[in-house]
């Protein structure tokens, strides 16, 4: 898209600007150490990563709570080392858990640079976040790491009652800052749910694939057809969008 029509540039929070795999992998390697729960390091956090995709995404769905899913995701974890859990105490093994992810907290080293050099680039620019969580919960890492003054919008999937890829979220996001869906792009690492759900209602879609991951075939070919863009860092971004 041309730098003169570029407006506003949208983020996903998790695993695009705020490094939450990286956080996850430090909560419950700390966590499992001091409950005992035995593992090499890359298949402890595998395993909470798969609980933590396959609960959270039945939250998404309506079919957990938020707190619900949290419990889910205890339970599952601790009777995979033998340790059976009720609702209260994997209430409260979850808490002990997420001390520890919340101390290890922070940016991708690639995040504050390219709100900078965006600014530089693209004189005026608005920047906002579309998140699938809970906004007070999504609000407690963008305040921890310092970024709300950055943002005009935070849009949430919890407040809104619509989660990604669902275009509405993406189209009350454009009108909450007042622009057009080509006046926008939206930058996220997951590709369906981000970049291709963006493209679909208009915007232009990132998507940020620090991984390397190979899109399916046809993935692939709607990438092409709706114009898709794919960067390894958020660094490329500014370069792209000047």
């Amino acid at each position: 898209m041309s730098g003169a029509a570029l407006q506003v540039v949208l983020f996903d929070l998790d695993d695009t600007l705020f490094a939450h795999r990286e956080a996850v992998r430090s909560g419950i390697v700390a966590h499992s150490a001091l409950r005992g729960h035995r593992g090499e390091a890359d298949a402890l956090d595998r395993l909470w990563f798969e609980l933590e995709e396959r609960h959270y995404h039945s939250y998404l769905a309506g079919d957990l709570s938020f707190e619900g899913q949290r419990r889910a995701r205890a339970r599952d974890f601790a009777a995979a080392h033998g340790v059976e859990l009720d609702g209260d105490a994997s209430g409260a093994w979850f808490a002990d858990y997420f001390e520890h992810y919340r101390a290890a907290w922070h940016l991708h080293a690639d995040a504050l640079p390219t709100l900078d050099a965006l600014e530089r680039v693209i004189p005026g620019v608005r920047f906002g976040i579309i998140t699938n969580g809970e906004a007070d919960f999504q609000a407690d890492k963008i305040d921890r790491v310092a970024i709300a003054s950055r943002l005009e919008h935070v849009i949430a999937s919890g407040e809104l009652g619509v989660t990604k890829p669902d275009a509405r979220i993406f189209q009350h996001a454009v009108e909450a800052f007042g622009v057009a869906p080509a006046a926008a792009v939206y930058v996220g690492d997951r590709l369906r749910t981000d970049a291709l759900g963006a493209a679909r209602a208009g915007l232009t879609g990132v998507w940020i694939n620090r991984s390397g991951k190979r899109p399916s075939e046809s993935d692939a070919a709607e990438i092409a057809e709706l114009g898709v863009i794919e960067i390894a860092s958020l660094s490329e971004l500014p370069a792209l969008l000047a």
